[in-house]
């Protein structure tokens, strides 16, 4: 009996990871889980706390629950500084670690996250690394949070700003840095639409495994 299928999709905030990953686990029909909102929540846990993000987050991953991850308030610019602060902890990553694997030991799952390919799943079936340009990934942020309404020129130079750090922050943390695993496929998504992206993605897993 073959195990699970368990596919990784890595990348920066904003670049499309999410959006791809999604809609590969509803062709597969497996399930998905963004590993980044659990991040998130912690952060949010914190900061609701009256607690600094940077502080000793551990005790909020420790006690997170599943309504924690349906709160409609995880995706504003404090809590993406504050789950960046969250996820550069040892502590945190570790009590956060098994929940992430469990959830893809029986069933399989698609996965997206920033360490899924080269920490969580080093052995996933198959691996992703999306990325996009700093500014298409301020603009998308934009429309996420505010939908069509106009972004100024310097809005944009602060949102491509505080992506840029954050990509410093993730890349350069000891513990589970941003970094493309070996055997990922690399996706740049500036010029390509979202569907064209799942294409991509779907014909790789097509070729890489032979019972889908």
């Amino acid at each position: 009996m073959s195990r699970p299928l368990v596919i990784a999709v890595d990348g920066p905030a904003a670049a499309g990871k999410g959006t791809l990953a999604k809609a590969l686990a509803s062709r597969l029909s497996l399930p998905y889980l963004d590993t980044g909102l659990l991040y998130r929540a912690v952060a949010r846990r914190m900061i609701d706390a009256g607690l600094d993000p940077a502080g000793d987050a551990s005790a909020q991953a420790e006690a997170l629950e599943q309504e924690d991850l349906r709160r409609s308030d995880l995706r504003v610019p404090e809590i993406d500084r504050g789950a960046s602060l969250v996820a550069s902890q040892p502590a945190v990553r570790e009590a956060l670690l098994e929940r992430q694997r469990v959830f893809a030991a029986q069933t399989g799952a698609v996965v997206d996250g920033r360490d899924i390919g080269t920490v969580v799943f080093p052995d996933a079936d198959v691996k992703f690394f999306i990325t996009a340009s700093p500014r298409a990934r301020a603009l998308r942020r934009h429309r996420q949070v505010h939908g069509d309404a106009a972004i100024t020129e310097a809005e944009l130079d602060a949102a491509i700003a505080e992506i840029i750090a954050r990509d410093s922050r993730d890349s350069s943390r000891d513990t589970a840095p941003l970094v493309q695993a070996a055997d990922a496929l690399l996706i740049e998504t500036d010029e390509l639409s979202a569907e064209q992206v799942l294409e991509k993605a779907h014909e790789e897993i097509r070729r890489r495994i032979t019972r889908i």
